[in-house]
């Protein structure tokens, strides 16, 4: 196959309109006619282009022969469709291809031709062996909007380094926050993957707005650790934001051994009294006014430094009453609080339950499923229209390979090509073609 030449506009809306799946009003998503060709895998990349999928970008996802990773997750049924592949890889179409394979250059050159955007987490090395870096990308087709994640940044001792979520929190400061005093704890979720992959998504909508005015596209680099450096220093840089420092690093207040949910009567609540006006308040629920005009307690600045007097005052006080009274005294005040949910109580959570956060689907061969809806809502409703119709359903998460052939076909590849890299092992689609239809 002979890539055809870079082209001076890429428009990609009517392959895009077949790939969204239906649903949506006419005025549609806003990343309507974006092509996103999606090289990564595990959860960072893939969050990050299912968040461009849920706005309405065509992702063509590019994975190995075995498949992403994820696929095999808790995969209890065996066919490479585990819950954690499924949420994350809504809205995207599968192409399986083995990029070793000599066949497989001009496919790949294709493709990143035919792209608005190139999202991949491959490590540098790998990167120019498949050519593609932003360089070689680029220069095939300059409006192109160049995405690429990596553990560490270009230009350090560790950029060629591999990375994953654990060895990000530990790198970035997160783990030994997390762990205080001396310690380190990881947060029980990846925390690193899906913080960074919001970062690349935004990354892309600007390089894409840029791109509006210039008519060129740009390389944009989302390396892990300075992205989770820069995320946990935001608040925790304490006195050595000056140079040189007035103080030492942490906040206060999230650090306090006594920032908890606090224990009530008959359960556990979380409270955040903030502002002079909530602490007024909390103060004088607790019949003890007085306290708002302590040396100690009266600004922010006074109370961050007395915060462990404070949250082992609230912990105590919250001790006296069921979690019942003290949520309607809270609500009264104005003051932030709310019952402890566990991952179970979030699927009968009456908030989540109202606005319609779960959405019941039917997946051609998983059967019924129950995902959370884009929680970003972008719409342009009529009067009188649901915030939600303009959103539509997302297609299903797809089968390794369930969209080979029907890309290939739009990148132009003559059938017998197409054939002999289904033959060699180059492209592969599933086993059962038909489970996938």
């Amino acid at each position: 196959m002979t890539p055809k030449e870079p082209a001076e506009s890429v428009d990609n809306s009517e392959a895009a309109a077949a790939a969204a799946g239906g649903g949506g009003s006419p005025a549609g998503r806003p990343l309507d006619g974006v092509r996103v060709v999606d090289i990564t895998s595990t959860l960072m990349g893939p969050y990050c282009t299912l968040l461009l999928a849920q706005w309405g970008a065509d992702v063509i996802k590019v994975e190995p022969p075995a498949g992403d990773v994820v696929r095999y997750i808790a995969d209890t049924r065996g066919n490479g469709m585990g819950p954690a592949f499924l949420n994350t890889n809504r809205g995207k179409r599968s192409v399986a291809l083995d990029l070793k394979a000599p066949g497989a250059a001009p496919v790949l050159a294709a493709l990143v031709d035919s792209a608005d955007v190139l999202v991949h987490n491959l490590r540098p090395a790998a990167a120019r062996r498949l050519a593609l870096t932003a360089e070689s990308a680029l220069e095939r087709n300059p409006r192109l909007v160049h995405c690429a994640f990596r553990g560490f940044a270009a230009g350090g001792p560790d950029s060629d380094r591999p990375a994953y979520d654990d060895v990000i929190q530990a790198a970035g400061g997160v783990a030994a926050l997390q762990g205080g005093d001396g310690g380190a704890e990881y947060v029980r979720q990846a925390a690193a993957d899906k913080t960074v992959g919001i970062y690349g998504a935004a990354a892309v909508l600007a390089a894409l707005h840029g791109r509006q005015a210039s008519g060129r596209g740009r390389a944009v680099e989302v390396p892990m650790l300075e992205t989770m450096a820069s995320f946990t220093l935001l608040e925790q840089q304490g006195g050595r934001v000056f140079d040189p420092p007035t103080g030492p690093t942490g906040y206060a207040r999230t650090s306090s051994p006594h920032r908890r949910p606090c224990r009530t009567k008959d359960g556990h609540l979380a409270v955040m009294i903030y502002t002079d006006a909530q602490w007024r308040s909390f103060f004088a629920a607790i019949g003890r006014p007085a306290l708002a005009d302590d040396p100690r307690f009266r600004t922010i600045t006074e109370r961050t430094e007395h915060i462990d007097t404070l949250y082992s005052m609230v912990n105590a006080e919250l001790l006296l009453r069921t979690t019942a009274e003290w949520q309607a005294e809270f609500d009264a005040r104005d003051i932030p609080a709310t019952r402890v949910n566990t991952l179970d109580d979030l699927f009968t959570d009456p908030h989540l339950s109202a606005t319609g956060f779960f959405e019941r689907t039917e997946h051609p061969t998983e059967g019924p499923l129950l995902l959370g809806r884009p929680p970003v809502r972008m719409t342009e409703p009529a009067v009188g229209a649901s915030p939600r119709e303009d959103e539509g359903p997302l297609r299903p998460a797809p089968h390794l390979g369930e969209h080979t052939r029907e890309v290939l076909a739009e990148l132009g590849l003559p059938g017998a090509e197409a054939a002999a890299l289904f033959d060699n092992g180059t492209a592969r689609e599933p086993i059962d073609a038909t489970a996938a239809a």
